[in-house]
Parts: structure tokens; sequence; C-alpha cells
């Protein structure tokens, strides 16, 4: 059985999720079934409504609780928002296990290393019941360990321009 791949989207510029949501669509149009998970979202992506359209091909699934960016949160509630983190890794672990997609997009997982919500462990464990599906990480900071783990590393970064007259370009 072959494995499948995993892909990164990280830095520190604008657009790792939508990316991975191009990627998505390019699965869906193959007739491929993609599961979306997001983590510290907040209210999640502002085009949620437009992703939840294109069920049943792409699923959307948010498991925090809080509309609130997760460093604004007490320390109570961020204690809830774990709980309900570990929800959302535990109902990753079972989309793969299942098979039931070709595409897993875990959309800022990598955002739960950063916040020690979770350990590279952790998620070495649940990459290894991947099976043939392919694996989208997003976030914004990679360490060696992780990305020793991926097939393909994307890194997006913004590059800022000098206002030019269009002719100077």
């Amino acid at each position: 059985m072959e494995k499948g791949i995993i892909h990164i989207y990280t830095g520190d510029g604008r657009g790792k999720s939508p990316a991975a949501i191009g990627r998505a669509v390019q699965a869906a149009v193959r007739g491929e079934q993609v599961v979306i998970i997001q983590f510290l979202k907040g209210k999640g992506l502002g085009d949620t409504e437009f992703v939840r359209k294109m069920e049943p091909e792409i699923k959307l699934f948010r498991f925090e609780k809080s509309d609130e960016n997760y460093e604004e949160l007490s320390e109570e509630k961020k204690a809830e928002e774990i709980m309900n983190i570990r929800n959302g890794l535990n109902f990753a672990n079972k989309v793969l296990t299942t098979g039931e997609c070709n595409l897993l997009i875990l959309d800022e997982v990598l955002g739960l290393l950063d916040k020690n919500i979770i350990e590279v462990e952790d998620l070495k464990n649940l990459l290894a019941q991947r099976g043939e599906t392919d694996v989208i990480l997003t976030g914004i900071s990679l360490n060696d360990e992780v990305c020793m783990l991926a097939d393909e590393v994307s890194k997006i970064e913004t590059l800022k321009f000098k206002t030019f007259p269009c002719s100077a370009r």
C-alpha cells in the first residue's frame, strides 16, 4: 500500500489556507473527497459559507467553540478550547484510519505546536494513520523535526514592493 503524501504550507505570508483550499478544489474536481479541519481560526475562514457550498466533496469542520482569538481567551476558556481541539484531532485520526477522504487538510495545525497544545510526537502519531490519504498541514512556523515528516514544503512569504507606475515594472 502506498502512503499518502504530506504537504506543508508555512511561512509568515498570507495565503497558506487559500493555497490549501485551492488544492482541495483541485481534488474535488477530480472526484475526490476532502475533509478540512480548522484550528486556531477564531471565527474561521472568511469564506466558510462558500466552502460549505462545495459539500459533499469538500467538508469543513471546526471544533473550537469560541469566535475569539485563542490568545485572548481566559485560562479557563483556553482549557475548554484545548479539549475541543483534541476532539478535532481525534476526529482527524478517525478520518485517517477509516480512509473516508482522499485529502485531509489540517489548517493551522502547526500553530498547535507553537502554543504547546500538542507535541511533535502527537502529530507524528496522527500522520502515521494516513494510509493512502494525502495530508496538508498549514501554519506560520515550522521546526526541522516536522519538516522532515513532509514530502513537500511550500514557504509562503509576503514581499513588499515599492509603488511604481505600471510602465516602470
